[in-house]
């Protein structure tokens, strides 16, 4: 398992606890000071989430065990049924598409995917779609509206991939084009930013009826290493910049961007993913009963309201 500097202590610890169940054969001393330390790494596990900085919460939305959409996938639906290809030019590895179902309704589920292993972030392209990844998204929203499955889909991505192919193949239209069909889609949508929320390789996901995002994700317009690159010139500069820019969950709740922050086990999903799967399925399930009322130009409505809401305008 992977992990970050500041959980070095913890790691080591907890390291420890299992060597030492593994020869305690009910010897009452040993149990005695496992218990011990199980109390000691119980109290450093609050110290040590209960007190993250800023860039340490964005090291966390990025840290590489953390679940990813497909680890999400496996533990919230059934039936799943992959759809591959944009039908204009290839099938993009960094979304994935999907028919579903989600408790025995059926739905459509889109995510971004990052990779693992080298060549899986590779063939993933660090979760960084191309255009046809967004067009393909597309195609099934239209599959949505065709068949009335509400649409969840979930945002964890640096930002669309900026190269030279994708610009030529319309990055931009095709991020648009999402935007605005998500807008008017009359089915219920759901987004969740359970990673990076990077830019409008992410808004193109998340124009929906309801934003969740999970307590230890990122959602902002650009990289805190790319706003320090703009800003002082020096990508070091990121965990200054990150401070600055109110990329959060709870800052962007406070915002009005993303109506509720799910809290993820203690110390981060990656520490129990199957605990935040299931906090995801309790938040998922309710919000798609509060929506599943509403006919489709009532959601177009509730959609459009929640997005003109948000900001603030102050006379001068």
């Amino acid at each position: 398992m992977a992990h970050l500097d500041f959980e070095q202590p913890l790691v080591d610890l907890e390291s420890h606890i299992k060597d030492l169940a593994r020869v305690a054969k009910h010897d009452p001393k040993v149990e005695s000071e496992l218990a011990n330390l199980n109390r000691q790494a119980d109290a450093l596990r609050r110290e040590i989430y209960e007190h993250l900085s800023v860039w340490q919460k964005v090291q966390l939305s990025r840290h590489p065990d953390r679940p990813y959409f497909r680890d999400y996938a496996e533990r919230l639906f059934t039936d799943f049924v992959e759809i591959h290809g944009d039908r204009r030019f290839s099938d993009d590895a960094a979304i994935i598409t999907a028919l579903a179902r989600f408790e025995g309704r059926g739905v459509v589920v889109i995510g971004h995917q990052k990779g693992r292993t080298t060549k899986e972030k590779l063939d993933r392209n660090f979760g960084m779609a191309h255009p046809e990844g967004y067009r393909k998204s597309m195609r099934a929203m239209e599959l949505a509206e065709r068949f009335g499955r509400p649409v969840l889909t979930f945002i964890d991505t640096p930002g669309a991939y900026p190269g030279i192919g994708a610009e030529q193949r319309g990055q931009s239209e095709a991020i648009g084009a999402s935007l605005l069909l998500m807008s008017r889609l009359t089915v219920p949508t759901i987004a969740t930013v359970i990673g990076e929320g990077g830019s409008g390789g992410a808004l193109a996901l998340g124009v929906t009826n309801r934003v969740l995002m999970l307590e230890y994700a990122t959602y902002s317009v650009i990289t805190p290493e790319g706003c320090a690159s703009i800003l002082w010139r020096d990508g070091a500069a990121a965990p200054e910049a990150a401070a600055q820019m109110k990329i959060l969950a709870e800052d962007v709740h406070g915002l009005g961007v993303v109506d509720e922050v799910l809290r993820e086990p203690v110390g981060g999903a990656h520490r129990d993913a199957a605990g935040a799967a299931t906090l995801l399925h309790e938040a998922l399930k309710r919000h798609l009963a509060e929506l599943s009322p509403l006919d489709g130009p009532g959601l177009v409505a509730d959609r459009y309201k929640k997005f003109r809401a948000m900001g603030a305008m102050a006379s001068a």
